[in-house]
């Protein structure tokens, strides 16, 4: 898949494309709908399948303090965007001036112009434009006349509800890894950076990796069973998240405790896939009960892929 970093400098393809447009954060089953049928239209056209999504989300930009906790960073966006078979990936800079763009100039300067559009596949809350005054009525009306041809796709419903991005943060923020999982599609995942620690987890006996997430929306404070993925290969894990109150940890963190593993991680990028909450988090009587503890959690999360899950190489 090709990844275009700034839109506006991108020179269209002379053949066109058939684009969709969103912030597509979490790529969730509703966004899944809308992309399945986005790659439909472009492989009977015969043309490639593009996404332009915002960066960073326009919540983020006119609301910082209270902007969106985000489900899925830029790599890993990417990567389920590739897998459904999105053929461009367009990342456009919402700032200023692309806020304050009327809804006529960003249609024809960004969506046909550097996009290179020939169809518009949108959802059915899609706005666009200065004052989200781009509407798919005025796409109906508009977009043909700079040789766009529109369509837009209904909204997906699971168990009464619409399926959204909103939705799925607030199943995560509170620990429900199973209903998140039947939103999504998939499991929920983190990715980040695992940086040295203070070393507590190895004097207990229980190394564990501290992860610096990219993604902002976490799982409520917790010890969960997970897989954690290395370097292509992927290792049962006890994570825990939140403030390690027994050793008085004064902000949020997320340690992985890697099964059977070996090696230092350090400066790896890895990705945490939920499975399972195990138990809230605890604050114990001394660290030889949390200790127990942690051997119980670990207890559990063997237990928990015993035979379910074959693939994951224990060794």
């Amino acid at each position: 898949m090709q990844i275009v970093e700034n839109v506006l400098d991108h020179s269209p393809d002379p053949r066109g494309l058939v684009l969709t447009i969103g912030s597509f954060d979490g790529v969730h089953l509703g966004h899944r709908a809308l992309l399945d049928r986005l790659v439909i239209e472009a492989r009977g056209s015969g043309r490639l399948a593009g996404v332009m999504t915002l960066r960073p989300h326009p919540r983020q930009f006119f609301n910082p303090e209270n902007a969106p906790n985000i489900l899925t960073s830029d790599r890993q966006k990417a990567r389920l965007l590739e897998e459904i078979g999105v053929d461009v990936l367009f990342f456009l800079p919402f700032n200023a001036a692309v806020a304050g763009l009327d809804r006529n100039a960003f249609l024809r300067d960004i969506v046909a112009g550097r996009c290179g559009a020939r169809k518009l596949v949108v959802g059915h809350d899609f706005r666009f434009g200065r004052g989200a005054r781009g509407t798919f009525e005025y796409l109906a009306e508009t977009a043909p006349a700079l040789g766009v041809a529109v369509c837009q796709i209904e909204p997906l419903f699971a168990g009464g509800q619409c399926v959204s991005s909103t939705i799925i943060r607030e199943r995560i923020l509170q620990g429900e890894m199973e209903s998140v999982q039947a939103l999504l599609g998939r499991r929920y995942a983190i990715e980040g950076e695992v940086v040295r620690g203070r070393g507590i987890g190895n004097r207990l006996g229980f190394p564990t990796a501290n992860i610096m997430p990219h993604n902002s929306a976490m799982p409520a404070h917790g010890v969960y069973a997970a897989e954690v993925a290395v370097d292509g290969r992927r290792w049962m894990a006890a994570v825990n998240v939140g403030i390690a109150p027994t050793i008085r940890q004064e902000e949020m963190t997320v340690e992985a405790f890697l099964l059977d593993f070996h090696g230092d991680l350090v400066g790896k990028i890895i990705e945490v896939v939920f499975h399972k909450r195990l138990r809230p988090e605890k604050k114990f009587p001394s660290l030889e009960v949390l200790v127990d503890a942690i051997a119980a959690d670990v207890a559990s999360v063997r237990s928990h892929f015993a035979g379910a899950f074959p693939d994951i190489d224990p060794k």
